[in-house]
């Protein structure tokens, strides 16, 4: 089954509450931000920079619409703002697992499903992602901390496959940008291309049955091409236990 969010404020979407106190000046200024933030991320999600009406974002949150000009200063503002908050999110779901502690593979394999499953459970995101490409990253590139935890990422994953490579469990050649870009790849499609493809071959991509089973076969995958050359399923699962 995919892993569900503990709580509405696990998602980037989730409306925050009011915060109060001594300094409830400050933390109403970051609460009000950071609903404008979730309600410009279900906006611009739906219908792209383009489409997307501060109006309509003013319209949910409750806010002054020149407040949120005050804060964001334009509509590319806010939906660059956008931008480096879902990609922080998923960087920091990514830093909050404990992978040191794995072996590598299934260090691997539990990178692998976390990745899968927050695209699953995250659409928004997706579809992000996929207006920011029509726009051909025109915003992104400009946003300096994606890069920054981007780089993190990276590293992440090259210390993971030099453990695997110096426990023969791993090939050597691996890049970590193709590791990174194939998991990122075969999970975000599952997504992206869910409703056309359900038409086009008349299955559903969406019940929970066909996204797990979907995210194991991604796993497997992934789990093949890092694989040492020669070395059997039955050998790695057998290795994998005997790890743990």
């Amino acid at each position: 089954m995919v892993q569900k969010a503990r709580n509405a404020s696990d998602s980037p979407t989730a409306r925050p509450a009011r915060a109060k106190g001594k300094t409830g000046r400050t933390n109403n200024a970051e609460a009000s931000r950071a609903e404008i933030l979730a309600a410009a991320t279900r906006e611009f999600s739906e219908k792209g920079l383009s489409g997307a009406r501060v109006d309509e974002i003013a319209d949910r949150t409750q806010i002054n619409k020149r407040m949120i000009y005050y804060y964001f200063e334009s509509k590319e503002g806010l939906y660059r703002a956008v931008l480096e908050r879902c990609y922080g999110h998923i960087r920091m779901s990514e830093s909050a697992m404990d992978l040191e502690s794995l072996s590598p593979e299934d260090a691997l394999r539990k990178l692998i499903r976390h990745t899968f499953d927050y695209h699953s459970m995250h659409p928004d995101f997706v579809r992000l992602v996929m207006n920011e490409n029509i726009h051909q990253g025109a915003h992104i590139g400009s946003i300096g901390s994606i890069k920054t935890r981007n780089r993190h990422v990276l590293s992440t994953l090259r210390g993971l496959l030099d453990r695997g490579v110096a426990a023969g469990a791993f090939r050597a050649d691996i890049d970590p940008i193709e590791l990174h870009m194939s998991i990122s790849a075969l999970s975000f499609y599952n997504v992206s291309n869910r409703y056309t493809f359900s038409r086009i071959f008349e299955t559903d991509m969406s019940s929970p049955e066909a996204v797990a089973s979907r995210r194991e076969v991604v796993v497997d995958i992934i789990m093949r091409w890092c694989a040492t050359p020669g070395t059997s399923t039955s050998t790695r699962a057998q290795r994998s236990k005997s790890s743990r």
